[in-house]
């Protein structure tokens, strides 16, 4: 209620800055940085600070490449939730022409009642951007993954 609250005092309400801005940021995402910067070396930045690099320079020439794979991860699994999410667009947006694709096909649905064929055709095309960007994306994600569980202490 509040974040519809905040859409509305923005004028985000029906509009696709409405849907996408409450998404860019994912809680669990947090934890799972965090915990991936956490076991980046102390070392690694304490070195630069002495060859005399700024905290900037330090972040966009060291922290930045090491943590392409999890930031690659994150960006995919913040895509697939906005992706799928019903409830938020369902919410915000009441134009037909802003409607994300689970909030389209439950309408279809609605509208027409049950036919299964169709609806099954419909998942399918849905779930299609979502293959294609797992089957080039899949390395950065399992590297992701990989180099997150890893304790380093």
């Amino acid at each position: 209620m509040p974040l519809f609250r905040l859409m509305l005092s923005l004028n985000l309400v029906d509009t696709y800055w409405g849907i996408i801005l409450p998404r860019v940021v994912a809680a669990p995402m947090v934890f799972i940085l965090k915990k991936f910067f956490d076991q980046i070396p102390f070392e690694l930045e304490e070195a630069a600070l002495m060859d005399g690099a700024s905290r900037l320079r330090i972040f966009w020439s060291i922290v930045l490449p090491l943590s392409r794979p999890i930031l690659g991860a994150v960006a995919i699994f913040v895509f697939i939730g906005a992706w799928n999410n019903f409830l938020w667009s369902f919410i915000v947006v009441n134009d037909s022409n802003l409607m994300t694709l689970p909030t389209g096909l439950q309408t279809v649905i609605s509208a027409y009642g049950i036919q299964y064929a169709q609806n099954m055709a419909q998942a399918m095309l849905a779930a299609l951007p979502l293959i294609v960007v797992f089957m080039f994306f899949q390395r950065q994600i399992i590297k992701g993954i990989a180099t997150t569980g890893i304790a380093g202490t």
